[in-house]
């Protein structure tokens, strides 16, 4: 990361675990220390790869899930394989999140963007073939790094208001919290006629798999209590080995485990196949027109954009890498990788890479570094030969860990005016519509309109910037495009 005259300050609680290291001369300290600049951000090597690994046990359920989301037909009737795929998804994010280590240096993880995917799946693919839908992943992946080098993409994210930034990080806290309690079966679908969301399956907590989610939550907390260092990383361990034991006791069943028992199927090691990589065409666009294919672009740019730009920016004050204003040093790295990651993963066959909110769980961990993302993107390459193991930690083990990392997010909440309606109106609406709608694009979004909205209703039209008006206008589109389509022909 380019150096800066505002360095990230340290807390006690940041160094309680890096020693006297950072009082060592740089030409005392290792190379590894210096390329990183590990103690100069009051860290350590050890609470880097203990970042690292936790990070990587958070969001390994990646490599099943994208598959999952990337299983339907296309145009042509084509289905995608699933060994392909697997593959395709842990090589695109060991490749993306070892590049954000090595250049980006920053412990931000990269892998296949939920978002991304689930707009492949759902609006592109039913139009054209697999490998034409990889191409628009190429393609909005150089349209973000073009507003990179730009820098037209950084001063977006720096001309949001501090207060904003602040719900960000907040509503990315409630999201990856509710994420977990729905994942682990805590917080399920309301029946018919009844409340959308409920507590478990008809107002009730039953199996062993939501006691195991329990356990393994209060356990991280109590730890953290204690200022246990690697407190989540001993919670999932724990919990994975408590899930193992009870799954064989008990004799469940797959489906008790969202189809991801804790147990070893088959053989550890398997080869990986790389049947998808390079299949992406550019041709044939033609044949669904270009108004459908420049739509197609601005959904996907809007889907990788602000979701990154949002979960770097609640990631990176999670790990004090902002200054005053909550601006990173060196933020145009990360972004361009970010961006990248749109078309290394199209060519790799796994849809666009992003930034992943569960980086956070490594950063409260300790992580500091971009050596932090080279011990995860090392565990994705490890995946590629050793895939049948990223299934043993349940999903319900993983999620207590996103649920703590939620909630020491909402600590950005003492930083915001309340009293304050220009701020505490549109941080309101940042940080209950990422939840409420499970995106955290409509969050963002409707922070920056009703700032606008409220500044101008107050006479203070003139403080809001020039980008922030320009970010008003897209996010405007963005909350009216299914109307827009319509009147364009576009279905």
């Amino acid at each position: 990361m380019t150096q800066s005259s505002v360095e990230p300050k340290a807390t006690a609680a940041d160094t309680e675990d890096a020693g006297s290291d950072s009082q060592i001369p740089a030409a005392g300290r290792s190379w590894l220390d210096r390329y990183f600049h590990i103690s100069e951000r009051g860290s350590t090597v050890a609470r880097e790869v203990r970042g690292g690994t936790t990070t990587f046990m958070a969001m390994a359920y990646i490599l099943l899930l994208n598959p999952l989301i990337l299983n339907g037909k296309d145009a042509a009737g084509n289905v995608l394989g699933q060994p392909g795929l697997i593959t395709a998804t842990a090589f695109a994010a060991a490749a993306t999140t070892l590049l954000m280590g090595f250049i980006g240096k920053v412990p931000l993880a990269l892998a296949a963007g939920l978002s991304v995917s689930g707009v492949v799946a759902s609006q592109v693919v039913p139009q054209m073939t697999w490998p034409q839908a990889m191409a628009m992943c190429v393609a909005y992946g150089v349209v973000i790094c073009l507003l990179v080098v730009t820098g037209l993409r950084e001063l977006v994210m720096n001309a949001i208001p501090l207060p904003l930034k602040h719900g960000i990080t907040m509503g990315i806290g409630l999201f990856i919290a509710l994420i977990g309690l729905v994942k682990a079966g805590f917080v399920g679908h309301g029946a018919e006629f009844g409340p959308p969301v409920e507590m478990g399956d008809g107002g009730v907590l039953s199996g062993w798999p939501v006691l195991i989610f329990c356990v393994t939550l209060l356990m991280i907390f109590m730890l953290q209590a204690r200022r246990v260092p690697g407190a989540i990383l001993i919670g999932i361990v724990v919990g994975t080995v408590a899930a193992v034991v009870v799954h064989n006791v008990a004799g469940l069943d797959a489906k008790a485990w969202n189809m991801s028992p804790p147990e070893l199927s088959g053989s550890a090691v398997s080869m990986p196949d790389f049947s998808l990589f390079g299949q992406v065409d550019f041709g044939g666009w033609g044949d669904v027109g270009a108004m459908t294919v420049g739509f197609i672009v601005f959904t996907l740019v809007l889907a990788g954009f602000f979701d990154a730009m949002a979960t770097i920016i609640g990631v990176g004050t999670q790990a004090k890498l902002a200054d005053d204003q909550g601006r990173m040093p060196g933020l145009s790295k990360a972004l361009f990788i970010d961006g990248a990651g749109g078309a290394i993963g199209g060519v790799a066959g796994g849809s666009g890479q992003t930034v992943f909110v569960e980086s956070a769980t490594g950063v409260g961990e300790g992580a500091r570094t971009g050596l932090a993302s080279v011990v995860t993107g090392l565990f994705f390459a490890a995946c590629l030969f050793f895939t049948p193991l990223t299934a043993i930690v349940p999903p319900q083990v993983a999620s207590a860990a996103l649920v703590v990392i939620g909630a020491m997010m909402m600590q950005n909440a003492r930083h915001v005016d309340w009293n304050d309606p220009s701020v505490a109106i549109p941080v309101f609406l940042t940080v209950v519509l990422m939840p409420f709608t499970y995106s955290i694009t409509p969050g963002v979004a409707a922070g920056v309109i009703s700032y606008v909205a409220i500044k101008v209703a107050q006479g203070k039209g003139r403080e809001v910037g020039a980008f922030m008006w320009g970010l008003t206008a897209i996010f405007v589109v963005f909350f009216a495009l299914s109307p827009i389509e319509g009147w364009f022909g576009v279905h």
